[in-house]
């Protein structure tokens, strides 16, 4: 059995973060051992048995800091149960139909052999931080479009594999 987990995420504003902790409570709650941590401050992945990456979505492109983390700890995540999320969409099409990877993430899943990858709805309120995030909300285009329900069902399934390994 594996059993100590890092979710690592890329984020902007913290809805991806808030992504990662919902991943990391279900699999607490099957008896795992998980932490969430932004994966900028990441510095020693070899303490884990398996890891998830998250990343937001950006102009067709993943959160720097979840792009630097695949980079920087790839020799070690090749050696690993990986799965990856993306979060984004700022309407309901990630509940509506299943979205691919962007090119990035793919050509990553497919060099570490990443066991899964799905796009959850993204989450934009006020506040955001950026000029695009501020032209995104001032055209009425925000909101949360998290499905948590989803995001603890696929967290579900990766305890289950996680656990018959």
């Amino acid at each position: 059995m594996t059993d100590t987990v890092l979710v690592t995420y890329g984020t902007t504003n913290g809805a991806t973060a808030e992504i990662a902790e919902a991943v990391v409570d279900v699999l607490r709650k099957d008896g795992l051992t998980a932490e969430a941590l932004p994966a900028r401050s990441v510095t020693d992945v070899a303490r884990y048995d398996a890891v998830v990456v998250g990343g937001g979505l950006y102009a067709g492109r993943w959160h720097k800091d979840a792009r630097r983390f695949v980079r920087r700890h790839r020799a070690v995540l090749a050696e690993r149960p990986v799965w990856f999320f993306s979060s984004g969409p700022l309407d309901a099409s990630a509940s509506e139909r299943d979205i691919p990877p962007v090119r990035g993430v793919r050509r990553a899943m497919i060099r570490l052999d990443v066991r899964d990858h799905v796009t959850f709805g993204g989450c934009l309120e006020e506040g955001a931080k950026g000029r695009i995030a501020g032209m995104i909300l001032r055209s009425g285009k925000g909101g949360d479009f998290r499905d948590f329900g989803v995001i603890e069902a696929w967290a579900q399934d990766i305890a289950v594999a996680l656990k018959s390994a």
